[in-house]
């Protein structure tokens, strides 16, 4: 009686996550990935000659990165939209109309979608722990790691939850949960650092302490850190995400009352979608281009976010090149990548859900019935995505550019340092620059085209930007890696070893990057060209049957199951 009565949702979606092909595909990809990288290693060990004990702690470092990343990622996409979704379905009202508090509600989410992730992270546990037999990692190590990745994952969770309880649109939540882990990642660091640049003193940490990536660089750390203060402080700060969504899913589901819709209304809808004015102009500029531009392109907030992500980028940017320090530039193109992983969650998202939002709110039906072809409502999302992405996109792709030939420079300058030798003639930086640019714009036209299609088959928009990401990105890029390193590796000390030469070995040294560069820009030039095709072809030659498919499938979920089908009354012709 009392597991009937106490968290009776948590039961329910347990059994119901489990079942999930998901669930059992997560796994199986965690564990495929992993083995795949570990081969990886133990090939490049075998034919170079590197020692067991610095392989082991390559392998443990490159996998428990990625699966910061991947505990990071998953709060975007499993809990962002889990209570937001039911607020627009109207399904979660009626979950309070019995006596289930906000807590029952949300730790059945978090429960449910912590399922897939936690079973990645087991998946993945195995094959790290074969590093402690290869050498170079510790016991205390791997448990403090496999501690800080759990903590990570239950902090984005609950970033996501926060974020559905607080937001109704799918979109928005997911950029509320990004907001959310940056400023918890990333933000304390970057103000403790400014702190002890500004005191001329040491790193201390103090807003740190809530941050899963400080706790999982200090667990990792040689010597004395903070790391139980930091696991306990951001572990509370999960907690208290936890609690603040409990709080907020019973005063948030309803809809506005009207009185606050009239008062307030205006000028939000105003804010979305521009003055009277401004929205006559647009309909007459955009309607008898395509209509399914200017249906589109409606909502103007989207452009102007990452407008605010081009101008939080491109001032560090002018504060940097005013200054031209070496090391600086080192550093930001380490982190520079974030501004590159934001913007395609962004287009992908963006991509995916015109086509999820016409399916549920009937937009779709009424597409189909025009004299519209498949053809030209996809033409339509695609002009209106460069007009949305195409500026901003571009000032972001010419301030990485830049940046990548300052840091390109510097650090082959240093490399040249401890090699013994000179930096080479050939301006390798510029080419290294180019070929990065090429491929983020052929992912980010990839994105767009394969987002579309994503979101014509898919039911919301966190699983379509999910399997965007999952399918264009993720997977391509652990087999880009593996193919791309063998193959330079293999390369560069076949070439060493028929040399043998102490100036072979400075040339080796600085080449190796460059090889490697280039092999991954074009096996990801190849790779998006692929996906570009595929999808094009799709969506235009399939789009009205998909279309339809998901209209029919839609349809038939809202009957209930069962249910007797009642016949028309017959139609009596009238009495002459």
């Amino acid at each position: 009686m009392v597991g009937m009565t106490f968290l009776p949702i948590v039961g329910r979606e347990l059994r119901v996550a489990a079942r999930k092909r998901s669930t059992i595909w997560f796994r199986v990809v965690a564990a495929v990935a992993a083995l795949v990288i570990g081969a990886g290693f133990l090939i490049m060990s075998l034919a170079v000659g590197i020692s067991t004990t610095r392989a082991g702690s390559g392998l443990f470092g490159t996998l428990t990165w990625l699966a910061l990343g991947a505990s990071l990622a998953a709060g975007l996409f499993f809990t962002a939209d889990s209570l937001s979704e039911e607020k627009r379905d109207g399904t979660l009202g009626f979950l309070f109309l019995t006596d289930l508090r906000g807590y029952d509600v949300v730790g059945g989410k978090l429960l449910a979608t912590s399922l897939r992730g936690c079973y990645a992270l087991l998946a993945l546990f195995p094959v790290l722990a074969l590093t402690l037999l290869m050498g170079g990692v510790t016991g205390a190590q791997f448990w403090k790691i496999s501690l800080a990745l759990i903590n990570a994952l239950f902090c984005s969770l609950a970033a996501g939850l926060l974020a559905s309880a607080a937001c109704r649109d799918a979109q928005r939540a997911m950029a509320v949960t990004v907001l959310l882990l940056l400023l918890a990642c990333v933000g304390g660091p970057i103000v403790d650092s400014v702190l002890a640049v500004s005191r001329r003193g040491s790193f201390r940490p103090l807003l740190s302490f809530g941050s899963p990536v400080y706790v999982f660089w200090a667990a990792s750390a040689w010597g004395r850190t903070a790391y139980w203060p930091g696991l306990i402080a951001s572990h509370s700060l999960a907690w208290a995400w936890f609690a603040l969504a409990s709080w907020l899913v019973p005063r948030t589901w309803q809809d506005r009352p009207k009185r606050t819709a009239v008062a307030r209304g205006a000028r939000i809808y105003s804010w979305k979608y521009g003055g009277a004015t401004a929205r006559l102009e647009r309909r007459r500029r955009l309607m008898d281009h395509n209509p399914v531009m200017w249906l589109a392109l409606r909502e103007r907030w989207q452009s102007v976010g990452v407008w605010v992500i081009a101008g939080f980028v491109l001032v560090p940017f002018g504060v940097i090149l005013t200054t031209l320090p070496a090391m600086v530039w080192i550093i930001w193109s380490q982190v520079s990548w974030l501004v590159l992983v934001v913007l395609y969650l962004w287009t992908a998202s963006q991509a995916c859900r015109f086509f999820v939002d016409a399916k549920r709110s009937g937009l779709m039906e009424l597409l189909l019935v025009t004299p519209l072809d498949g053809k030209d409502i996809v033409i339509g999302q695609w002009r209106a995505l460069l007009r949305m992405f195409g500026l901003p996109a571009a000032l972001l792709l010419l301030v990485q550019f830049a940046g990548t030939i300052f840091s390109q420079r510097a650090s082959m300058g240093m490399l040249a340092t401890q090699a013994g030798g000179n930096a080479p003639g050939f301006p390798w930086h510029l080419l290294s620059a180019s070929t990065s640019l090429l491929s983020a714009v052929a992912n980010l036209v990839a994105l767009m085209w394969f987002g579309m299609w994503m979101g014509l088959v898919s039911k919301n928009s966190s699983v379509a930007t999910l399997r965007t990401i999952l399918f264009l990105q993720v997977l391509p890029w652990l087999g880009i890696s593996f193919v791309a390193t063998s193959t330079a590796g293999l390369l560069m000390f076949s070439r060493f070893a028929s040399a043998g030469a102490p100036s072979s070995a400075s040339s080796m040294f600085l080449s190796f990057p460059m090889v490697l560069a280039g092999l991954s820009a074009g096996l990801t030039l190849a790779k998006d060209a692929a996906f570009f095709v595929w999808a094009r072809w799709r969506l235009y030659s399939c789009f009205r049957a998909e279309a339809a498919r998901a209209i029919n499938v839609r349809g038939a979920s809202r009957t209930a199951p069962g249910a007797p089908a009642i016949p028309m009354p017959p139609v009596i012709p009238a009495q002459l």
